[in-house]
Parts: C-alpha cells; sequence; structure tokens
C-alpha cells in the first residue's frame, strides 16, 4: 500500500533510528509492507526467477573457472571447503537480507547502512570499503580476463590489438548497458544469459576433461597441501561472492519473502556448476591444471567456444556488479528524479557511471595476473562481506544469548573459516602478486 506522506517528515527533513541517520523519502520511493514496516517502491518490481538469474549470474562464473586450480593449491580437501563454503554462504545469504528489516520500522537499504545501523559511521564506511571492493574489483578481474581471451581469439589475425586494447574494448561494451539500465531489474535479461553462459562452459569442460583422460598420462593429486591451503581456501570463499548485491536484488523482487529460497536455489545452482567443474578439472589435469580452467583443455573448437562464452559472460556480469555500486553512490549523493528532474538526474548518473567504467578499465589494463588477484579480491574483502560481517550484525541486531547453542556454534565457525581466509589469504595473494611482477621485471 502507498505511504501517506502525512506519516513522514517533509522531504528534506530526517527520522533517525539508533546511530543512523535517514533521510526523508518521496512518496515514490518507499511504501508500506503488509506489516505496516516502510519498504522499498515494489509496484514495478520482478520475479522471484529473475532474481534466482541474478544470483547465479553474480555468482558464478569465475569460480567455474578458478575452482580446479584451487583443488591444485589446496588438495581435495577442498571439496570438503567448497561444501562447507556453500551451506555458510546460503545462511549469511539469508541473515544478511533479515538484518535491512530488523529495526522494524523502515527496511534498510545497502550492506553500508545494516553496518552504520549496527556500528557506526566508522563501520558503515569500512563496509562500504570491503563492498567497493569486490562491487570495483570483480569487474577489474573480468577486464583482465576479457581482454586476454579476446587477444587469445585474435592471435594472428588483424584483429590481434594486444590485451591492452581489447581490456578498453571490454570496458566499452559492459559500459553501455551499465549508463543505460538504472536497477538491477533492468540486467535481469544479462543474468539469464549469463547463467546459461556458465552451463555451456561447464559442459564444455566436463565433456572435454572425460575426452582427455584417455590418452592423458594418470595426474598427480593431493589430499590436502597445508602450505598452500589458506590461498586456496579465499580463492573457494571468492566463489560465492555475491553478499554486496543482495540487498538490491532482494530490493528488485515483487515478492521479498522468498528471498531465502531465491538465494538458497541461486547458491545450490552455482555448487552444482562448481562442483561439475572443479572435480573432474583436478581429477584429469592434476598439479598441472591451470586457472582458468578452459587453458588447461585440448586446443580446437570445444576451447574455443568456451572462451567466447564466457568471455560473454564476464561482459554480462560486469554490468550487474557495477550497477549494485552505482545504486549505494547514487543514493549517498541523493541522485534522484525527485530531486534533479528526469533529465538532469541522467546526466549526473550518466557521469557518474562513465567515471566508474573508467575506473575499471585504467586498473585492470594494469594488473594482468588473473588467478592470483582473483585470490586477492577474495580473501580480502569476500572472506569479511560473505563470512563474518552478516553474523555479527546479525548478533547485533537480534541478540546474541537468545540463540541455540547450535545456531551460536555454527556462527562462530563461520567466523572463523572467514577470518582463516581473510589473514592468510590476503597474506599469500600478496606475495604471490609480488612474485609475479617481479618475475615482470625480470
Amino acid at each position: 500500500m502507498s505511504m501517506e506522506m502525512t506519516d513522514l517528515d517533509k522531504k528534506g527533513s530526517d527520522f533517525r533510528e539508533g546511530p543512523v541517520t535517514f533521510d526523508a523519502y518521496s512518496e515514490a520511493e518507499v511504501e508500506y509492507s503488509e506489516e505496516g514496516l516502510i519498504d522499498v517502491n515494489r509496484e514495478h518490481a520482478g520475479s522471484s526467477f529473475i532474481a534466482y538469474f541474478n544470483v547465479v549470474c553474480v555468482v558464478a562464473g569465475t569460480g567455474t573457472l578458478g575452482l580446479p586450480y584451487a583443488l591444485r593449491l589446496g588438495g581435495w580437501i577442498g571439496l570438503f571447503i567448497l561444501a562447507l563454503s556453500w551451506t555458510m554462504s546460503v545462511y549469511t545469504g539469508i541473515l544478511l537480507v533479515r538484518c535491512l528489516y530488523a529495526n522494524g520500522k523502515r527496511r534498510l537499504t545497502s550492506y553500508k547502512e545494516i553496518a552504520t545501523s549496527c556500528f557506526g559511521s566508522i563501520g558503515g564506511w569500512i563496509t562500504f570499503f570491503l563492498n567497493a571492493w569486490i562491487l570495483l574489483g570483480a569487474p577489474i578481474l573480468y577486464m583482465v580476463l576479457s581482454g586476454s581471451n579476446l587477444t587469445e581469439l585474435t592471435k594472428g589475425t588483424a584483429g590481434d590489438i594486444g590485451t591492452l586494447y581489447w581490456s578498453i574494448v571490454s570496458c566499452v561494451i559492459i559500459a553501455i548497458p551499465f549508463i543505460l539500465v538504472k536497477s538491477m531489474k533492468e540486467v535481469a535479461w544479462m543474468s539469464a544469459l549469463g547463467a546459461i553462459a556458465t552451463l555451456v562452459v561447464v559442459i564444455i569442460v566436463l565433456v572435454i576433461a572425460i575426452m582427455d583422460k584417455n590418452y592423458l598420462p594418470p595426474a598427480h593429486h593431493d589430499s590436502v597441501i597445508w602450505d598452500q591451503f589458506p590461498i586456496a581456501l579465499s580463492t573457494i570463499s571468492f566463489s560465492f561472492g555475491g553478499n554486496a548485491v543482495y540487498p538490491h536484488v532482494e530490493a528488485s523482487m515483487k515478492k521479498p519473502k522468498e528471498w531465502p529460497k531465491v538465494v538458497a536455489a541461486g547458491l545450490s545452482t552455482c555448487a552444482f556448476l562448481y562442483f561439475l567443474s572443479a572435480v573432474p578439472g583436478y581429477l584429469v589435469y592434476g598439479d598441472q591444471v591451470k586457472s582458468p580452467v578452459y587453458d588447461s583443455i585440448s586446443d580446437g573448437v570445444p576451447k574455443i567456444i568456451a572462451i567466447v562464452v564466457m568471455t560473454f559472460h564476464v561482459l554480462s556480469a560486469s554490468p550487474i556488479l557495477l550497477t549494485s555500486f552505482a545504486l549505494d553512490v547514487e543514493e549517498m549523493l541523493n541522485v534522484t528524479v525527485e530531486r534533479f528532474g528526469k533529465v538532469k538526474e541522467f546526466l549526473i548518473r550518466a557521469t557518474l557511471r562513465i567515471l566508474i567504467v573508467v575506473f575499471v578499465g585504467v586498473i585492470g589494463a594494469s594488473i594482468p595476473h588473473f588467478d592470483d588477484l582473483m585470490a586477492l579480491i577474495g580473501s580480502f574483502a569476500n572472506c569479511g562481506l560473505i563470512f563474518i560481517f552478516p553474523i555479527l550484525f546479525y548478533f547485533k541486531l537480534t541478540g546474541f544469548r537468545n540463540k541455540p547453542y547450535y545456531e551460536i556454534a555454527w556462527c562462530l565457525l563461520t567466523i572463523l573459516l572467514g577470518i582463516v581466509g581473510l589473514i592468510f589469504g590476503t597474506i599469500s595473494a600478496i606475495q604471490a602478486l609480488i612474485r609475479d611482477f617481479k618475475a615482470d621485471a625480470a
């Protein structure tokens, strides 16, 4: 039901809830839910099925490419960590969105706002920094991969212009939908195509790996490799890194009560694809498997198709991640139609998003090492956003002593997993990047 303007302060005033100051909202921006809680406007929201595709497209993809390499680093025990990360990610994904409604009066809008309501402005800005690291870092990673793939595809042809220029072209491609669309619902068609692309790549890797096994010598495998285990853990955690966009995905749903089903189904689909890629990839190629995994399969048409399809996937997923970041920034700057009018609002929004794409392109062109960059992003930010912060927010907003012992134990185990990946994975990934750049300089 649309809210009455008399229920809010006049536009430009504020109302407060604990340490957070909420800007007053126009009638077009909010509505009352059935429980009387002030919610985002869902009049033009999409279906739960669309939200499911958003989750799959954002989460799956590079995880599919990097998990066989993660098993190479950590050994077969990585499959147990993968299953553990999957269940923990589903749990924290549900908790994170539950925290949006914890004050019982108004739905919070972002990860940053949850953190601010729990730990004040310092907590909010720390969370925003880590969130930005993911929402900008992953597209940077994708531009590196896209540039490398397009260079590989055009090698020896007139289109062989180099990784740097192909990365710039990739940025231009993603800039078009990123600038034109405004919300997560409007990029749903890209999510669906990206999810299908991931499935195609997994099937190709699975089939070719089975064929390669017939003539390749037996591969070497390890049950566990302790000295490389932390960086393997961080790579695995990156594979479930969708928490940064969940508040916006849930806000695009017509039926927000179905969010637990959506996130569980989406992450379960991703986990299924990961196992289909990781097990045969490591089983067939062992300690020789590369990241991305399609660099390990035999040359030929299937490999070319896999590269093309995965390039399409990363070009589809990047606007979704960047849109989530842009929505956070535009909310902070109060860039709305009500304030500026349609034309001026579009021009401001387009300028801001162009600057974001330029930043992504510049950084992406200067750090070409895909696997170690993936591990660094996962360990530094994702471990906190996925495993640590949602638990801390949940306890802060809903209490600690009122939880059963088994839930507390599960939460503490989740935090422990996040801390291990955050500390040791970051150290290992930075060391690997230093070695890479020294090797380039030699």
